[in-house]
């Protein structure tokens, strides 16, 4: 016996306008909480400005002028503060090859960075097409590459170097060498579940292909280009004989001002943080590259004052040891968004495969670096720009 039956379909309008209907999944309906995270952050950088504002136009015009003033042998014998290190304030560091490579790294990836943002801001590159923007920005740190070697090469010639090549390998495999072993390692924990989110050999081997065929090529392009300029002259001359630096007070311990110069740089995109977290970690969407752009250029004026901040505050205590340090200070930045990813780990993801929770932390840890080397090199930089503008202002005889 054949059942006829029928049914009616009846549409109902919804009350979700036409161009809001992926908001759900864009990340799009958060405008004021974004606003929020300006706000709070334009707050941090007004409140930073108004310290250098201080130090560069009262402090340091008062300081230059009375030193400028001295005129006998005793007057210039009883001089403190930052000019009394000034014939050791450029003596180059310890470690300084690995000071090169990183702040030459850091160079080359906030240039892929900064690219990368203004093509997504323009709408050149899509967020829902992930594939695309990782492809984007590997293809950018390959040939960022050339101002990664010219920058680690002009500062090693700088510190009186004459190893260049040796110190441009190391640029171009220090850091995405051990990005690379700690991703292997993840990938195969991915194999060892027999996901299909692991990524395939012959991609991996098409990474490696770019990074030796090209990027390590540009890099040392960049570095002979840089090795044959003439070295930075100094804008004071050094001393044989290191002086001796004298105690310093509990406050400017090098641990303690390292640990406090990442805090505000890290309040700084903290809020950003969260929704870049949801947007990779709980599979939606993050569509606002603006926000993103305006968090990112208050991030580099962050690291930047707070960096010069605490590097007067050093000099003034007679400490000349300021170059570790100032890629430390702002780079300690990148602990705090680790230790930030943990919590969030612990109170919005519902993880509990181990494994899953192994690929989390590791992700993270590869992107904290990412972060400890960019942050650094702008701490680092502009205490470099900071350093030799007020040693080239006084008079020395």
């Amino acid at each position: 016996m054949d059942i006829i039956f029928t049914y009616d379909v009846e549409f109902q309008e919804s009350d979700v306008k036409w161009a809001s209907r992926w908001d759900t999944y864009l990340l799009m309906n958060d405008d004021q909480i974004h606003w929020f995270s300006i706000v709070n952050s334009l707050l941090i950088v007004l409140f930073l400005s108004v310290m250098v504002a201080m130090i560069m136009l009262r402090t340091l015009y008062r300081d230059i002028s009375r030193y400028n003033q001295l005129e006998t042998q005793e007057e210039a014998q009883e001089e403190t503060g930052w000019k009394l290190v000034h014939g050791d304030v450029f003596r180059p560091p310890t470690n300084s090859d690995m000071l090169c490579v990183y702040v030459g790294t850091g160079v080359q990836l906030f240039g892929m960075l900064l690219v990368t943002m203004i093509f997504a801001v323009l709408g050149f590159l899509s967020p829902s097409n992930r594939g695309g923007l990782m492809t984007a920005m590997l293809l950018l740190w390959v040939f960022m590459g050339l101002l990664a070697g010219y920058s680690s090469s002009r500062l090693y010639k700088m510190f009186k170097g004459t190893e260049w090549k040796n110190v441009t390998l190391k640029t171009a495999v220090t850091f995405p060498g051990i990005i690379s072993v700690i991703f292997f390692i993840l990938n195969v924990l991915i194999w060892g579940e027999k996901s299909s989110g692991a990524v395939p050999f012959t991609t991996m081997f098409a990474l490696v292909a770019l990074w030796f065929g090209i990027s390590v090529p540009l890099t040392f392009v960049g570095s002979y280009l840089g090795f044959k300029k003439p070295a930075i002259e100094d804008p004071v001359k050094t001393n044989k004989i290191p002086r001796q630096i004298p105690e310093q007070p509990w406050y400017m311990n090098p641990t303690i001002s390292i640990l406090i110069g990442g805090i505000l740089p890290f309040g700084a995109i903290f809020i950003e943080l969260f929704f870049i977290l949801t947007s990779i970690w709980l599979q939606q969407f993050y569509y606002i590259f603006g926000f993103l752009f305006l968090v990112f250029i208050i991030l580099v004026v962050t690291c930047a004052e707070i960096t010069i901040v605490l590097c007067y505050f050093q000099l003034c205590s007679e400490d000349y040891l300021w170059w570790w340090r100032s890629y430390l200070t702002s780079g300690s930045s990148a602990l705090y968004v680790f230790l930030y990813a943990t919590f969030y780990f612990f109170t919005k993801l519902e993880i509990t495969k181990p494994v899953s929770g192994i690929l989390y932390f590791g992700y993270m840890l590869i992107a904290s670096y990412a972060f400890f080397v960019l942050t650094g090199t702008i701490g680092f930089c502009a205490c470099f720009w900071f350093t030799r503008l007020i040693y080239s202002s006084v008079k020395i005889d």
